[in-house]
């Protein structure tokens, strides 16, 4: 493979921290690369070295006269007063632009609806990312640099993503390396890691389920060795104070592959456990939202018929696209707001804690030392069956004990995330709603959160666009698409193809829409040279009337006898078929009700066979508006 950029002998020091000591490494042709480590590592200043954005202290940066490298920051330097189509093609003509399909497709694919002629500077956080993402993918590059790519994306944006860079790296042309706390991402796009830490960077094969087990594999070698030292140095201790003792074999530790390894482990969590402990605090009663429906000022609804069941114990995650309504649906469920038509129910014993996006509730705490604030709060809690510190609980969230003397206002974002999420737990809520916790969080940072919340003995609901961290801390999913809550048994799948078929959906009466008017135009144009062609003040004003009056029947004229009889007989075959589909529908719909709720193989089964039966008759329907339309029915 061919080399296309590397540095030798880097030398990179801040004042307070030296980042990389000697480090030298290098990005070859067909390298698909991801980058984790510890906030403040080096992830972003590597990328920034490969940029030329970062100068070195000593050391180069090489690459080959011919790479074109193209960069995506944490942060945007889009011009507000321009347009977005300005801002991500610039100057060049619409007539390039336009004819190029990868750069249609990319338009398509992260802009979606957008207005191209809106100003940046209205737009949301989710959105000037996919602008700038859109900007930095029609470029062409031989090494693309991502800095947290899926920051702000909603799922769908995600998948997308994830897809199109397969697709583009899938022939071993050019290189990518992205920095990402989306492990679900790392695992799909990246086939080799680098993991940056104590200024050395460390490569490893295979995405981040590989990365994971072969770091497992190297820590458990280096505890042995560590163990060994520490063997040797008490039998010298030994030896020096009481004389040589007998050598004894040690039993030896053999490492299985992988998947024994990880069958050694116990489940991620006891769900019956919890759920007993769960209702023992809640009662049986959590919250029933029902039939609610919300929308602002009588606009488009934001919720429509939407019902919720949620128990003690359940573990929830909320699933949409960003602006949907999943912040409006987490307040209803909260009482902070209250449905226009349907109820919701709260239960008398429900405390609910909330950790929202912003770290507003830390604010107040700025000055004072981690240590005072947990001073605040009990000595001692109950947490998986035993007794623990809040210090304790701090250092399972992978806080480090010198933390304990730092001031609030001076933690890192990730250590203000998890000290947020402690002090919420300390408050012992019942049902606790997260909202995108993941937030400024690296890799392991949300390994240890996962790890805490898998012990949590309540009501959890989680919105997050992270996928791994979803699946992982939640047993249900649940998609607000459209206004309309639907379960997912099958987790993001599911709801990735509800996003798919809705997008089809749209499309299809997009493009109907385009026909009617087709048909109408042609049908006012043979009209109108009707009219030319006629003689006479009588003549000419019979067709002025038809050319104001033409619809889509004026199609109908133009088939033969033999074509009108087959186009109704067709329509009539169409109805028939319908009906039945629609009977199979309500059949399906209602055999899906009889099975048991946890049984989530037959439900998916049973989801599938209504998708099946509802494509079916979509496609009936498209057909029998096409031949309606050509009887001008």
């Amino acid at each position: 493979m061919a080399f296309l950029l590397g540095c030798e002998n880097i030398h990179l020091e801040y004042p307070t921290k030296v980042i990389f000591e000697s480090l030298s490494l290098g990005v070859n042709d067909g390298d698909c690369i991801g980058v984790v480590g510890r906030n403040g590592d080096g992830k972003s200043s590597l990328l920034g070295l490969f940029n030329g954005s970062i100068e070195p202290d000593s050391g180069r940066v090489t690459k080959t006269r011919t790479t074109r490298i193209q960069m995506l920051g944490q942060t945007d330097a889009l011009d507000d007063e321009a347009s977005i189509l300005h801002n991500i093609v610039g100057d060049v003509p619409e007539y390039v632009w336009a004819s190029d399909p990868s750069i249609r497709k990319i338009l398509k694919g992260m802009i979606g609806d957008l207005d191209l002629e809106r100003k940046v500077a209205g737009l949301s956080g989710g959105e000037r990312r996919r602008v700038d993402l859109c900007r930095v993918l029609i470029e062409p590059a031989d090494v693309l640099l991502l800095d947290e790519p899926t920051n702000h994306l909603d799922m769908g944006a995600i998948n997308w993503l994830a897809e199109h860079l397969k697709a583009r790296f899938r022939r071993k042309e050019g290189a990518l390396v992205v920095v990402t706390h989306d492990r679900w991402f790392l695992d799909e796009v990246c086939q080799s890691m680098w993991e940056v830490h104590d200024g050395i960077v460390e490569p490893f094969e295979g995405g981040y389920s590989a990365y994971v087990q072969q770091r497992v594999e190297r820590d458990r070698q280096i505890a042995q060795a560590e163990a060994k030292r520490r063997n040797l140095a008490r039998r010298e201790l030994a030896w020096l104070s009481r004389g040589a003792r007998a050598r004894s074999t040690k039993p030896k530790f053999h490492v299985e592959a992988a998947r024994e390894l990880i069958a050694q482990e116990p489940p991620i969590r006891n769900t019956v456990e919890l759920k007993r402990a769960a209702v023992s605090r809640l009662g049986k009663k959590c919250v029933d939202v029902v039939d609610a429906t919300f929308s602002y000022d009588g606009e488009r609804k934001i919720l429509d018929d939407v019902t919720w069941l949620i128990g003690p114990g359940d573990r929830y995650g909320l699933l949409g696209e960003n602006g949907v309504g999943k912040s409006t649906l987490l307040d209803l469920v909260q009482g902070k707001l209250s449905p226009q038509s349907g109820r919701v129910k709260i239960g008398k014993t429900v405390k609910f804690a909330f950790l929202s996006q912003k770290l507003e509730e830390l604010e107040e705490q700025n000055s004072s030392l981690v240590r005072e604030v947990l001073n605040r709060y009990q000595s001692h809690y109950e947490v998986d069956g035993k007794i623990v510190s809040p210090a304790m609980l701090l250092e399972q969230l992978g806080f480090e004990k010198a933390y304990l003397n730092t001031r609030v206002q001076d933690l890192s974002g990730g250590q203000k995330r998890r000290l947020q999420l402690m002090l919420i737990l300390l408050d012992a809520p019942n049902v606790l709603i997260l909202d995108e916790p993941s937030n400024d969080m690296d890799t392991d940072m949300m390994v240890a959160m996962e790890n805490v919340l898998d012990t949590w003995p309540g009501t959890l609901i989680v919105v997050t666009h992270d996928r791994f961290l979803m699946e992982r801390v939640t047993d249900d999913q649940f998609a607000l698409v459209d206004g309309k809550l639907t379960h997912c048994p099958r987790g993001v799948d599911d709801y990735l193809y509800l996003l798919e078929e809705r997008d089809k959906a749209r499309e299809a009466e997009r493009e109907h829409e385009r026909r009617v008017k087709e048909a109408a135009e042609r049908g006012a144009g043979a009209d109108g040279l009707a009219s030319g062609a006629a003689t006479g003040a009588g003549a000419a004003g019979a067709a002025g009337a038809g050319a104001n009056t033409a619809t889509p029947a004026a199609a109908a004229s133009a088939l033969s006898n033999t074509e009108l009889q087959k186009a109704k007989k067709r329509l009539r075959s169409l109805e028939t078929k319908m009906e039945t589909a629609n009977k199979r529908l309500d059949e399906a719909k209602a055999a899906m009700f009889e099975v048991e709720p946890s049984d989530y193989v037959a439900l998916g089964e049973a989801q599938a066979k209504v998708d099946e039966i509802q494509e079916q008759l979509d496609e009936l329907e498209m057909e029998w508006l096409e031949v309606s339309e050509l009887l001008g029915a």
